[in-house]
């Protein structure tokens, strides 16, 4: 099932993020986040708070988590979307994440399905996502699932780090 967080959830969502942190530093690396900066578990309390964080969990465990809002970061103006929408109409994937022990089971498709459902509730028209060049396994699935690739920026991500992301866009 994948539904709203709660607080309770807070502790494993960080747990989630800090098996992924772990991952990258044996490698593969797939993230270019950074320990203690980004992702935390008070950026999840901040999108908690605001009603936009939902989690995956299925038998009481957690494996997933998304925030979905429509905050598009100042370099997506940089991106030659080419799906026409006013930024009340555009949803906005950020940090979706599948704990690493659970990875190769279908469940990002299945988060990124619920992304859809519950932008299209929303009365979204168009989804609009970044991910950083190096993650492989995501810029391989989304256009697998429909997205376009809009083009890639340099963001300057979180203050903290310069890094290229590309941009994927699918009309729902």
């Amino acid at each position: 099932m994948i539904r709203h967080a709660a607080p309770s959830d807070l502790p494993a969502i960080s747990g989630i993020y800090e098996a992924i942190l772990d991952r990258d530093e044996r490698g593969p690396v797939y993230t270019n986040w950074q320990r203690g900066k980004y992702p935390t578990v008070d950026h999840a309390r901040t999108a908690l708070e605001a009603g936009t964080l939902y989690v995956g969990e299925d038998d009481g465990v957690l494996w997933g988590v998304v925030n979905l809002n429509g905050e598009q970061l100042p370099e997506y103006s940089d991106i030659p979307w080419a799906i026409p929408a006013e930024p009340d109409q555009v949803g906005v994937i950020h940090t979706l994440c599948i704990h690493p022990d659970q990875s190769g089971k279908g469940l990002a498709r299945r988060m990124v399905a619920f992304c859809e459902e519950e932008f299209r509730r929303q009365g979204k028209t168009v989804i609009r996502l970044d991910t950083w060049e190096g993650n492989l396994p995501a810029n391989r699935l989304y256009p697998s699932l429909g997205y376009q690739y809009a083009g890639a920026a340099e963001f300057f991500f979180m203050g903290f780090v310069r890094e290229i992301l590309n941009c994927y866009e699918k009309a729902l």
